[in-house]
């Protein structure tokens, strides 16, 4: 699997409790996991445009997109709903929630079967 990562934070091997380097996509590789992590909403729109011309090349493309949980108390106007939002207007659902960290939480994002 070629994992792609996009504003990961320094330390996600250690939220990973694993080094994937090996794993990384490196050059015009094509990525079947990509883990976006976004401090903003102008952020995350300006990676989602990105990732939605990869999602073209690969319908099977697995996203988990991280934003900042509330009880962080980090300055954000990223939420599930605006994820949620600009996935449906792109033709991709959201099938799980889960918490990264106790400061980052995740949805993730992936094409309709019926549609892949």
């Amino acid at each position: 699997m070629k994992v792609l990562l996009i504003n990961e934070p320094r330390n996600y091997f250690e939220l990973l409790e694993m080094n994937i380097t090996a794993q990384l996509v490196t050059g015009s590789q094509a990525p079947d996991f990509i883990h976006l992590f976004v401090k903003d909403n102008g952020a995350f729109q300006d990676a989602m445009k990105k990732i939605l011309i990869l999602y073209k090349k690969n319908t099977s493309i697995i996203t988990w997109v991280s934003w900042y949980k509330k009880s962080a108390g980090m300055a954000t106007d990223m939420t599930e709903d605006v994820i949620r939002h600009c996935a449906l207007k792109n033709n991709l659902v959201d099938v799980k929630v889960c918490a990264v960290s106790d400061v980052w939480s995740a949805l993730k994002l992936v094409v309709p079967l019926a549609k892949r």
